[in-house]
């Protein structure tokens, strides 16, 4: 691979592990393009922000390979405009300025949130209905993308990847707060913990993005999940063997008083305008099932990290080694 490599929002969770593995790989000359300087890498990052199409001409390469995984996700972002104007008005200004520097291969990270409520087992035919700005801004960015890559065909490689949860150490995230729950030894499940969540490790969505960076020229799309989908019940168990805590759940609450008590908490949060990590959606959530499927094994892509194998380090990583002094990446 003789291309640079610019990632875009690369000073972030996803984009500091990518960075790790393309100068472990040393395949091709890499520039990190964020609006903050990254903490791990600063003499790495040039400052730009996707919503200036001319910090984007004056930051990325001629002919390099872009990765864009800048993005406004979190759901207390403000204004609401900030959704449209990250994430589509950015993606119109870096395929603006990919046409000007003839780049030939885009790796776009959408989201799984394109399918909004999603039926179990939703694959990459699934039906695009978002419910939030978040999902719908993701799959409109994903529309300007497959515009460029229309206008050359045979030229242009497009990747899309829309995984699913992404968890990992030094995130502090959904994630990352379940865990600690469950590492506290207090945790209350709730509902009878047979549902199934889809989850996605950082380091092999990391290693995904590098793999497909060789894709030929056309428009590549999959959900990015790791597999098994772990049931509620078989998430807690792992964390608490970490521990040498019986795996078996000591306390547990039907669903719908759990959903009462959540209810509670957003009558407090409405009268103080405090918020708190109970509510009656996060219930509502976590009693949910949330399973999609993939089409990943189609490219031989294998990833280098079991899911257990993940979650296992990533305890271990965050609740009983001490790495006080590190960077830590916030995504809820």
């Amino acid at each position: 691979m003789n291309s640079g490599i610019d990632v875009i929002g690369g000073s972030g969770f996803i984009g500091t592990r990518l960075v790790k593995r393309l100068l472990k790989s040393q395949q091709a000359p890499v520039v990190i393009i964020d609006k903050a300087l990254s903490k791990t890498f600063p003499e790495m990052t040039v400052v730009g922000d996707v919503r200036s199409i001319d910090q984007m001409r004056q930051s990325i390469s001629d002919g390099s390979i872009i990765v864009n995984l800048a993005a406004e996700h979190r759901d207390d972002v403000r204004p609401l405009s900030l959704y449209d104007d990250v994430n589509v008005g950015g993606a119109k200004n870096i395929c603006a300025v990919a046409r000007e520097k003839q780049t030939k291969t885009i790796v776009f990270t959408s989201s799984v949130a394109v399918y909004g409520f999603a039926p179990i087992g939703t694959d990459e035919s699934g039906k695009i209905a978002p419910f939030n700005d978040y999902g719908r801004t993701k799959h409109e960015a994903e529309q300007v993308f497959r515009a460029w890559q229309a206008e050359a065909p045979d030229k242009r490689t497009l990747v899309i990847i829309r995984p699913t949860v992404v968890f990992g150490e030094q995130n502090r995230g959904n994630v990352y707060n379940l865990l600690r729950q469950i590492a506290s030894g207090r945790f209350v499940m709730v509902g009878r913990g047979q549902n199934r969540k889809s989850m996605a490790y950082v380091e092999n969505v990391a290693a995904f993005i590098e793999h497909s960076l060789t894709f030929r020229p056309g428009v590549h799309i999959y959900n990015f999940i790791d597999k098994p989908d772990f049931t509620m019940n078989n998430l807690v168990g792992i964390v608490n063997r970490v521990f040498g805590r019986p795996e078996k759940i000591r306390f547990r609450l039907p669903f719908v008083v759990g959903y009462m008590i959540g209810k509670g908490f957003d009558g407090v949060a409405a009268m103080t305008g405090k918020r708190f990590a109970i509510s009656a959606i996060r219930v509502k959530k976590f009693c949910a099932n949330s399973v999609y499927n993939t089409a990943l094994d189609q490219t031989g892509f294998k990833p280098p990290v079991p899911l257990e194998k993940a979650l296992e380090q990533t305890v271990r990583h965050e609740f009983i080694e001490s790495h006080q002094a590190e960077e830590v990446f916030y995504t809820e």
